[in-house]
C-alpha cells in the first residue's frame, strides 16, 4: 500500500507541458517585476528583489510540476524545505505583497491553468497601476516630521516657532530631547500652508544661527536631510 502511495501520479505531465507551463510563468514573472519597478516610490530600490521576482514564479511552476498529484512527492518536499531559513527582512509591505503574487502565479502556471495566470498577472498589475497613479489610501491632508536641533532658550524657542508659524498651518511638538549643554533635539509635525514653498522653511531655520541641524521626514520610509 505504502508503495502505492508512493507511486500515485494521475495527471503525469510531458516534455511540452513543462515547456509551456514555465514560459507562462516567465512571461507573468516577468510582468510582475516591471509593475514593481514601475509603482516602486521607496528609497531602497533592488534589482536583485526584482530579478528574484521572476526567478520565484519559474521556480515555484517547477515546484508545482514535481509535486503534480503525487502526494508522496508533496510531503517530501515541504520536510526538504523546512530546513530553509530565510533571514532577510522585508522592510516594505509591498514587497511582500508581491512576493505572494509571485507564488500565486507560478502555481497557477505550474498547474497548467494559463488563462488564470495570464488573466489574474494582467488584473492586478491593472489594479496595482491604478491605486498607486490614483494615490489610493493617501491621506486627505498630508502632515511632515521637521526635526530641529538647536540651542534651546525662551528667546530661541520663540524663534523657532515664529518659524514654523510663518509656514505651517498647523504644527505640534510630538518629541523633545535633551542632548545636553542647554541643545535639544525637537520633533514637529507639521501641515504647510504651501507645500511647495516648503524648503523656505529649512533655509529660514538653517539661516537661523542658534540651530545646528534640520531634517524633513516625508514619510515612513523616505528622509531628506537638509
Amino acid at each position: 500500500m505504502f508503495d502505492q502511495f508512493q507511486s500515485l501520479d494521475l495527471f503525469p505531465v510531458n516534455f511540452f507541458d513543462v515547456v509551456t507551463n514555465l514560459f507562462v510563468a516567465l512571461i507573468c514573472g516577468m510582468i510582475i517585476a516591471l509593475v514593481y519597478r514601475f509603482i516602486y516610490k521607496g528609497s531602497s530600490y533592488s534589482v536583485t528583489y526584482v530579478n528574484s521576482l521572476v526567478l520565484l514564479t519559474l521556480i515555484t511552476s517547477v515546484v508545482i510540476l514535481v509535486i503534480g498529484n503525487n502526494l508522496a512527492r508533496a510531503f517530501g518536499l515541504v520536510g526538504a524545505m523546512s530546513i530553509i531559513r530565510f533571514r532577510t527582512a522585508v522592510r516594505d509591505v509591498q514587497d511582500i505583497v508581491f512576493i505572494f503574487f509571485a507564488l500565486s502565479i507560478g502555481m497557477a502556471a505550474g498547474v497548467g491553468l494559463h488563462v488564470v495566470a495570464i488573466a489574474s498577472t494582467i488584473l492586478i498589475s491593472f489594479v496595482a497601476i491604478v491605486l498607486v497613479t490614483f494615490k489610493f489610501g493617501a491621506p486627505r491632508k498630508m502632515e511632515y516630521l521637521v526635526q530641529i536641533s538647536y540651542s534651546s532658550s525662551s528667546d530661541n524657542d520663540a524663534m523657532v516657532h515664529e518659524i514654523l508659524k510663518k509656514h505651517c498651518k498647523k504644527f505640534n511638538l510630538v518629541n523633545l530631547k535633551n542632548l545636553g549643554d542647554e541643545h535639544v533635539e525637537a520633533f514637529y509635525q507639521v501641515r504647510y500652508k504651501d507645500k511647495e514653498k516648503s524648503n523656505e522653511l529649512i533655509r529660514e531655520l538653517r539661516e537661523f544661527d542658534q540651530v545646528m541641524h534640520v531634517n524633513m521626514f516625508f514619510d515612513d520610509d523616505d528622509a531628506d536631510t537638509l
